[in-house]
């Protein structure tokens, strides 16, 4: 449930959507930084009674969820807002994907910090309940920290854009929210991609956050399962940028790149499948198949993120970048919600979780293989300034 609150807070996205087409990034960021630093708040309170914290914890989680929308709509609309044509996507993947390093961090600093509560002998002590609930407390309250700075930064200098527009693009009337909503909704080209993004990322990122109950029974401890979720969101973090900068250099490439790295994650997801299946197929299930095959995983899913989000954009130029990455994200948040609510059914056994994500990665590869790709922002961009 604490990593359902996550897709839940996505139900207001609409909202933060409206914010940042009419108010601009500064009123969404300072908002959206006010919830994280309140939701974080809420999980410090000291408070004896274990139910009343619990309660807490809840509401803090559900807080930092209703961020969420502002995290991760907000890089194709602020590398626009800032960026020339020839630097946005590279741009839109450093602001994308450097949320996701937070979420590699937790990977790491989890376990690392929190020791398991079934210790093995000789360290007892260390995993004992006064033990780990003392270093649950210590990290929340660096955690509270990090927020607080983050959003006094904000308060301090934000600015919603740059003094000179850097593109056409950048200085041109967008449709208003409501057509908007009506263009994206009748546009069959942008509904493929936006379920092309959201069916396979939202798979993962709900099998990412269960990633140790997943891994738990083929006798993978939470530090290893931490280690791999924490390579293959760096992993996918650098090839994203490695891309997106290969994209800025040769235009027109985005259905390409995003084929190429649809069929790595169907083949990666697969053998990952089969893998965990060892008493079926016979395969080595090692640490080292493990680690590679989730590791590609999530460097192949990760770093298609910001090639997504730039395609989106282009293909329904003049509708703002915030609303068309809103709705795709929104949905996203519906797949992962939807696994995660049958999650809390079906826990004993995660052959069918896992089954998912090839399933998903190759319906993706076939919706992006039937789509037919534009550039009208790059268009305008390049035909208007000549």
């Amino acid at each position: 449930l604490l990593v359902f609150w996550g897709p839940i807070g996505f139900a207001p996205c609409f909202f933060f959507m409206w914010l940042m087409d009419k108010k601009g990034l500064r009123v969404t960021v300072l908002l959206t930084s006010s919830l994280m630093v309140l939701g974080a708040g809420l999980r410090c309170v000291p408070v004896s009674d274990i139910e009343i914290r619990k309660k807490l914890i809840h509401g803090g989680q559900l807080l930092n969820g209703l961020a969420g929308p502002t995290v991760m709509n907000a890089a194709p609309f602020l590398s626009t807002t800032w960026f020339s044509p020839d630097e946005r996507a590279t741009a839109t993947a450093i602001a994308a994907l450097l949320n996701s390093l937070g979420s590699a961090a937790a990977f790491l600093v989890g376990p690392l910090v929190v020791p398991p509560p079934n210790g093995t002998a000789g360290v007892a002590a260390q995993g004992s309940p006064r033990h780990i609930k003392d270093r649950i407390e210590a990290m929340l309250y660096a955690e509270f920290g990090m927020v607080s700075l983050i959003f006094s930064a904000a308060l301090a200098y934000f600015p919603s854009r740059p003094p000179f527009p850097p593109s056409v693009a950048a200085a041109s009337q967008r449709l208003s929210y409501r057509r908007s909503f009506c263009r994206l909704l009748s546009n069959f080209r942008f509904l493929m991609i936006a379920l092309a993004y959201a069916i396979p990322l939202g798979v993962f990122s709900g099998w990412s956050g269960v990633l140790d109950l997943i891994l738990t029974p083929i006798h993978v401890s939470q530090v290893d399962a931490g280690w791999i979720g924490f390579w293959s969101i760096v992993g996918g973090c650098v090839v994203g940028i490695a891309m997106a900068r290969f994209a800025d250099f040769i235009r027109g490439m985005l259905k390409f790149i995003l084929l190429l790295l649809l069929s790595g994650a169907t083949l990666a997801s697969t053998w990952f499948t089969l893998t965990c299946l060892t008493t079926v197929t016979h395969l080595p299930l090692t640490t080292a198949t493990l680690y590679t095959s989730c590791i590609l995983l999530g460097i192949f899913l990760n770093s298609s993120i910001p090639i997504f989000f730039e395609l989106f954009v282009e293909t329904v130029y003049p509708v703002p970048e915030g609303i068309s990455c809103g709705v795709v994200t929104f949905l996203s948040n519906v797949f992962m919600g939807v696994l995660l609510f049958f999650l809390t059914f079906y826990h004993t056994e995660f052959s069918w979780f896992n089954w998912c994500l090839p399933g998903s990665c190759l319906l993706s590869l076939l919706l992006i293989l039937c789509f037919r790709e534009s550039y009208d922002r790059l268009y305008l961009d390049v035909v208007v300034s000549v």
